[in-house]
């Protein structure tokens, strides 16, 4: 039987074997199976507020690290590009700032902020030339509210990742979320970028590993739903700790929902709270290494860091410590691989089928 498999029903399932989690050529090879095809978070549309503004990054630096320009053109139209030279591949853009055009500093290559080629000195004997492969590659880019996401291999439609999010909190007033960059965080956490997503997939360990989270939520109504490439944890309050004024729209009309925990696969969560929202991207960097951003968007500063929304890097530094401690343990000879909890560890089990369904087409 492939080593990989997970079988559908969870309570006859395993979990996957050790060695997705220690093998390095597997960590490797995740790139072009898992990240590449996926949709990945890339921040606001803020980076880039005025026409002309021009906003290079890596996606996911040290793992795909792949060159992106952000740009708005002089329609103001966002744009996301290659950020490499069509000539020689040097990096055509080293840092923020306002442009008319793109020119490669290396032989001066020239590009409209649309990626077109626009001008190349020294060029006028070259047969053949421009073409369209002189041009800077565009990258799908999808904007959900003033949130952007990339996608390398443009094939699975972003619905398939995002939608049953933008359906469940729509009625929220998205444009009017605030970003706020002192409150950015980054963690190193010594344990595969899995191990990590897993952790935030089950709410079985709220009450042994986080006391504080646990005296405000409601534990016995926790619930979890799966979706195609998703998943959402819906967090309900206890007693008179904070929640959402939900409409009448709502699904979840009538529920005291103190949080909307969405994971969009393979590394993304969306932690909707009363006060806003906490975006936590895990960006690998090796097979026993991960970086863990969070980035805050508010939207009632009078309720920030309440309820279940609260004292977050408290939250963070306890599933560290756990999750570094299941990375040593499963280099264990005597472990290779585990059960799930039918009633508690759904969405682990939804994650590792995904896992499973990639690595075996």
């Amino acid at each position: 039987m492939n080593r990989f498999f997970v079988d559908e029903n969870i309570s006859r399932a395993k979990t996957l074997d050790t060695s997705f989690y220690t093998d390095n050529a597997l960590f490797n090879d995740m790139k072009e199976i898992l990240f590449v095809p996926s949709w990945q978070f890339i921040g606001n549309t803020e980076l880039v507020q005025d026409n002309g503004n021009v906003y290079p990054f890596y996606l996911l630096e040290k793992y795909l690290d792949e060159p992106l320009v952000l740009a708005r053109d002089k329609e103001g139209h966002i744009r996301l590009l290659s950020n490499v030279c069509t000539h020689r591949g040097n990096v055509v853009v080293d840092k923020p700032c306002k442009a008319n055009n793109l020119r490669c500093k290396y032989h001066g290559r020239l590009f409209h902020l649309d990626g077109k080629f626009l001008s190349m000195p020294e060029f006028k004997e070259v047969e053949n030339f421009p073409t369209v492969e002189d041009d800077l590659k565009q990258v799908a880019c999808y904007r959900w509210g003033k949130w952007l996401f990339a996608s390398l291999g443009n094939k699975l439609l972003p619905g398939l990742y995002l939608k049953e999010m933008i359906e469940r909190v729509g009625w929220l007033p998205l444009n009017d979320f605030v970003f706020h960059d002192e409150l950015t965080r980054e963690f190193t956490v010594k344990a595969h970028w899995a191990l990590y997503c897993e952790n935030y997939l089950e709410g079985f360990h709220i009450p042994f590993v986080h006391a504080g989270l646990n005296a405000v939520i409601d534990f016995g109504n926790y619930t979890t739903e799966l979706f195609k490439y998703s998943s959402l944890q819906l967090g309900i309050a206890k007693d008179d700790e904070a929640c959402f004024d939900l409409p009448r729209s709502s699904p979840d009309y009538g529920k005291k929902v103190a949080a909307y925990y969405f994971f969009v696969f393979p590394n993304m969560m969306f932690n909707f709270y009363p006060w806003g929202l906490s975006v936590n991207i895990v960006n690998p960097i090796g097979v026993q290494e991960s970086k863990i951003f969070f980035y805050t968007y508010i939207l009632d500063g009078s309720k920030y860091n309440s309820g279940a929304g609260a004292d977050l890097d408290t939250v963070e530094f306890e599933d560290e410590e756990v999750v570094e401690n299941v990375q040593r343990g499963i280099q264990s000879r005597f472990y290779k691989h585990g059960r799930y909890s039918v009633t508690r560890e759904q969405g682990t089990h939804h994650f590792h089928r995904i896992i499973a369904s990639f690595l075996n087409q």
